[in-house]
């Protein structure tokens, strides 16, 4: 006769439905990322941001176009990711048109949403940054439109949050120095509209993207307070506090001082300030200057790497700064299985190998069988 009692057996899988996002720092945190351009950069930018691994899961930033959604490529970005500890943010972007980015359909969302949700992700918090300096024209198809954006940054919050809930949804960076109305809307004013066009938006957001660059020229002093200096987080956060009550964590995902105006001895010499009395803001989790690598290309005055590829004298100052981060994971989601088992076979089965005789042995090897074509038959 077979008696109610249960025997649960608990199936791990590395997919599934995913549960919510995490605070990024209520585990230890690494600040330190870089801003990149190919996924074959990660493992250099990783020596910078982990400092050839005295420190761990520093980040890196990079941004994918509409066009380049393949799986191989970009999973293969992920998984190197994961070997050299360090947390990709994702900048969804879409293509060039002459002078301007085209702007973004719903479309477009669904299959960023989509693509993105299939890949195997390194860290719990899976980031997301909706677009770029969108205050300024050229980046919003010829037209920034603070009420347009808006209504596609909580289009994108919805389309990715009915994927995954592990989706950490992060607003483009402004340009806090556009000044020409004729090409650009003010940040603050882009912010004001934003609100009064959808009064929920910065609180359905996760986190704030900052680009502090040190205006003007990108090589003002790292002491210099003000909206367009490496400080220009501040600004925005006060800003924000008249729109929303979340505590919205920091991401800078774009600073850095340009060498056409410095030497390179002080921009180390301005990194460690930053990081010492600026940057240590509890609200700032992490900080990516542009860019680890330029080549030949108009943006060589950022680059953390020359010509020959190799460090500039002030990466050094900058890596110093590297910490063990330890950020949450993907879950291993449980399946739970629940098989009636008779009390004779959970004796058997709850018995030590040891004290076993080889028929009862036997009898227990035709009980896993039976549970595992069970299984299979679920699943497969």
């Amino acid at each position: 006769m077979q008696l109610p009692i249960s025997l649960f057996f608990f199936l791990f899988v590395l997919f599934g439905q995913a549960y919510a996002i995490v605070d990024p720092v209520a585990s230890p945190n690494n600040k330190l990322g870089l801003h990149i351009l190919f996924p074959d950069e990660v493992g250099k930018a990783a020596d910078i941001v982990n400092n050839h691994d005295q420190g761990q899961w520093g980040y890196v930033v990079i941004p994918i176009q509409s066009t380049d959604r393949n799986r191989d490529k970009w999973q293969h970005f992920l998984d190197k990711c994961k070997e050299h500890k360090v947390i990709p943010i994702i900048r969804i972007a879409t293509t060039a048109n002459g002078p301007h980015w085209e702007l973004p359909s719903h479309y477009d969302m669904v299959d960023f949403a989509n693509f993105l949700n299939e890949l195997d992700w390194p860290t719990k918090n899976r980031y997301i940054i909706v677009l770029n300096e969108v205050n300024r024209n050229d980046e919003f198809g010829g037209k920034a439109n603070p009420e347009q954006y808006a209504d596609f940054l909580n289009l994108a919050i919805d389309v990715f949050k009915s994927k995954s809930e592990d989706f950490f949804m992060l607003s483009a960076g402004l340009d806090n120095a556009a000044n020409d109305p004729k090409n650009s809307i003010k940040w603050s004013t882009f912010l004001d509209r934003m609100h009064s066009h959808r009064s929920d938006i910065f609180s359905r957001v996760d986190g704030w993207v900052s680009h502090a660059y040190p205006n003007p020229d990108f090589s003002a002093r790292a002491d210099l307070k003000g909206e367009n200096k490496i400080s220009s987080f501040e600004s925005d956060l006060n800003r924000l506090q008249k729109y929303t009550a979340k505590n919205l964590p920091v991401f800078i995902t774009e600073t850095g001082w340009s060498d056409k105006y410095l030497s390179h001895k002080q921009i180390g010499l301005y990194y460690a300030y930053a990081f010492e009395k600026v940057w240590s803001n509890p609200q700032v989790v992490m900080v990516a200057p542009f860019l680890l690598s330029a080549q030949d290309g108009p943006f060589v005055q950022f680059s953390f790497l020359d010509k020959e590829d190799k460090p500039k004298e002030f990466v050094e100052e900058f890596s110093k700064f590297a910490t063990i981060g330890n950020p949450q994971l993907p879950p291993i989601n449980q399946i739970v299985i629940e098989l009636p088992i008779a009390s004779s076979e959970a004796e058997i089965i709850s018995t030590p190998s040891s004290v076993l005789s080889l028929e009862t042995e036997s009898k227990r090897l035709n009980i896993f069988q039976r549970i595992y074509n069970k299984i299979v038959s679920i699943f497969f």
